[in-house]
């Protein structure tokens, strides 16, 4: 079983206090993970290392020592076997992604996932459960995609007959135990500490991760899938799909009546997905690099950007990015400062939180000032 560890500031949120995801904590089938706090708290003892909290965070913030699935999708792809199983290759059928299930399925020509251990399994009832829409989402993307090929749930309960280990002299033991491999034995010494302790560890921010709070970084799991795509045979037509059947990518929408060029939607983005240019006068997306964290939209006070309802294929293909607002770019009447006029302001968001906390102060309204 492996240790989970966390990354701080690769999680959403770490990006912002008003982040509301809950992913890691809804999809762990033992409790392990709370958000008591700004960050998840991870109790060792409690996790049975499933992975599918790795799997259905949007970031990659979550990791199991023993288990990377970027490294399993590579000696994957060259194995001749379809099979995915508990009891060959994977912590847990759970432990893949959507992106995953979709690049591993198109690759290998078909994709079997073993459920025939989850009955007898304690955590078999919600992994299951969860595995069922995961899989119906991606066959429905793959019948988008025009793929012939289909992930199914087989019931094999895989089983592989180990062969039986002498057990290690004494003697043996403290002839291997040099001082080469003394940091070795450390160090696997204290995973094990960590996961017997029967307590919930929480995580802070700090100043060292200010860089990786700043750092836009693309998931290893999007890189896999851009190049599964490009080794498939593109559609015929790129279908518009259900928005909502794709659950790691979406498609924006900004209403510009609404929008305060506040710049807090594409600074706070983790991929930069959302991007403006040097003099803040526009809101790029790109789709193929959204991770439908949902962190625009938590920060989003006039609720100005919203999740498009369809998604197009085409963007998996030919990947294009789209303005969604342009803002005319003035100078500002008080302090002369460069800023973003959404409905034709003279003066900048700065200058104007000003001149209301001015006015609150001397006990007038603005109606009084006009």
């Amino acid at each position: 079983m492996g240790l989970l560890s966390l990354s701080p500031a690769r999680c959403v949120r770490a990006l912002s206090v008003n982040s509301i995801c809950t992913l890691c904590a809804d999809v762990c089938p033992t409790g392990a993970i709370v958000l008591s706090g700004r960050l998840p708290s991870i109790n060792q003892s409690t996790c049975v290392g499933c992975a599918g909290c790795v799997s259905s965070c949007p970031t990659e913030a979550l990791a199991q020592d023993d288990f990377n699935p970027t490294d399993f999708f590579f000696d994957f792809v060259s194995d001749t076997s379809l099979l995915v199983s508990c009891q060959k290759n994977v912590p847990c059928v759970a432990a893949l992604g959507s992106e995953h299930l979709i690049a591993l399925c198109g690759m290998k020509k078909g994709l079997n996932l073993d459920i025939g251990h989850c009955g007898s399994c304690s955590i078999g009832e919600p992994i299951l459960r969860d595995l069922r829409v995961r899989v119906e989402n991606v066959n429905y993307c793959l019948e988008a995609m025009e793929s012939e090929y289909r992930v199914d749930l087989v019931e094999e309960a895989y089983t592989e007959n180990e062969k039986s280990e002498a057990t290690p002299d004494r003697r043996d033991f403290f002839k291997t135990f040099h001082l080469k491999k003394i940091g070795a034995y450390k160090a696997n010494f204290e995973r094990e500490v960590q996961m017997s302790t029967d307590e919930f560890i929480s995580h802070t921010l700090d100043s060292t991760h200010t860089q990786g709070l700043r750092t836009k970084k693309i998931t290893d799991r999007r890189k896999v899938f851009f190049t599964a795509l490009k080794r498939l045979e593109k559609p015929s037509i790129y279908h518009v799909v259900d928005g909502e059947r794709i659950t790691f990518t979406s498609q924006k929408l900004m209403d510009e009546t609404k929008c305060t060029a506040c710049e807090m939607c594409y600074r706070v983005c983790p991929t930069g997905a959302l991007t403006s240019d040097m003099r803040n006068s526009k809101i790029d997306f790109d789709p193929f690099l959204c991770v439908k964290c949902h962190l625009c939209h938590d920060v989003c006070e006039s609720d100005a950007i919203t999740v498009s309802s369809s998604y197009n294929l085409k963007e998996w293909y030919t990947p294009t990015v789209q303005n969604l607002v342009t803002y005319l770019v003035r100078r500002c009447n008080e302090c002369d400062a460069m800023f973003s006029s959404v409905g034709g302001e003279k003066i900048c968001r700065r200058c104007r939180l000003e001149e209301e906390e001015a006015l609150e102060l001397w006990g007038l309204s603005n109606d009084e000032q006009r």
